[in-house]
């Protein structure tokens, strides 16, 4: 099978087009021929700063396609079963073995590029908003980086819950894309204060609720909460140290909340919830978007445009 695959961290030239065995698949595994690959942050940091464990090293968080083998002792998913996959490595090639427990069928009629991204990016907000932020109809979100993938689904989800939603990202035509995804007030971080603008926005109130995939922004989230609000930080897509003056925040009794997805995506409440979202943007109810396309032979490019262009949504690599 064709992969993409590196030996030594660095930029995203490392990556190299290979042929490697397809792998076997465990007793508690299926084997998914590859129809499309949802290109995450994590894959990126995982390529830039993490030493493979070993030569030829797959990367790659998330996948869908079709089950071709199953392990032993897996009964819950048969081949020929459309499934979108998380796993912490080897997304990035033809074929795919993963714990059968990370899977998730794919609906009817759903798009293999749209059914790969959901499972991370909407798992993701939606565990930050509500399993951690416990947000409520009414409040008021911050949602930074809200034009990538987490962040897209983040403003749905909020709007749909009936909060009001200010969205932080930058560039026109990214911006002007936001209110129909659900945001009431967008923000351009490069042409504006985003602090001095929630400001403005909330009477000085502040928000209620910050979700933050970025990390160097923590200090500006923090500053923009309300008295006894809420800060949800998932990953570091601004590959810097997470670092904050908490004193501020004790003063106004303010709750800080770290978010690691890894080992989250086989709690039975979590897994329910991504099914309930395939089934919505089936339906069309939630929008999955795709900014641009690569083939895998191309990985490198992929990572490379994720890295230094300013997508709206995710990126998708077909093998």
């Amino acid at each position: 099978m064709k992969a993409a695959v590196y030996d030594v961290e660095g930029a995203p030239g490392v990556l190299k087009y290979v042929d490697l065995p397809v792998p076997a698949t465990g007793p508690d595994e299926v084997l998914i021929s590859v129809e499309a690959i949802s290109l995450e942050g994590g894959d990126l940091i995982n390529r830039r700063s993490t030493p493979p464990p070993r030569p030829c090293w797959i990367v790659g968080y998330a996948a869908a396609g079709t089950i071709v083998a199953v392990g032993s002792n897996v009964h819950h998913r048969r081949v020929g079963d459309r499934v979108a996959a998380f796993d912490m490595r080897g997304s990035h090639a033809e074929y795919w073995a993963v714990p059968a427990s990370r899977t998730w069928r794919v609906p009817t009629g759903m798009e293999a590029e749209a059914a790969a991204v959901l499972p991370i990016a909407f798992g993701t907000a939606h565990h930050c908003l509500f399993a951690r932020g416990r947000l409520q109809p009414g409040e008021t979100v911050l949602i930074q980086a809200a034009a990538g993938g987490v962040g897209l689904a983040a403003v749905q989800l909020a709007a749909q819950a009936g909060a009001t939603v200010i969205a932080v990202a930058s560039g026109a035509e990214r911006l002007k894309r936001l209110p129909e995804l659900g945001a009431d007030y967008v923000i351009d971080r490069k042409d504006n204060d985003v602090l001095e603008s929630v400001r403005q926005l909330t009477q000085g109130v502040g928000v209620d609720l910050v979700i933050d995939p970025v990390g160097t922004t923590l200090p500006v989230s923090l500053a923009a909460l309300a008295p006894e609000g809420r800060l949800v930080f998932v990953g570091n897509a601004g590959g810097s140290g997470l670092t904050v003056d908490l004193w501020q925040a004790m003063q106004a009794n303010q709750t800080l909340m770290g978010v690691f997805m890894g080992p989250l995506f086989e709690k039975p409440a979590l897994r329910s919830h991504i099914e309930e979202m395939l089934q919505a943007a089936a339906a069309g109810r939630l929008r999955v978007v795709i900014d641009r396309r690569f083939p895998l032979a191309e990985a490198a490019a992929a990572h490379e445009y994720a890295e230094t262009a300013t997508p709206f949504g995710r990126i998708v690599i077909r093998p």
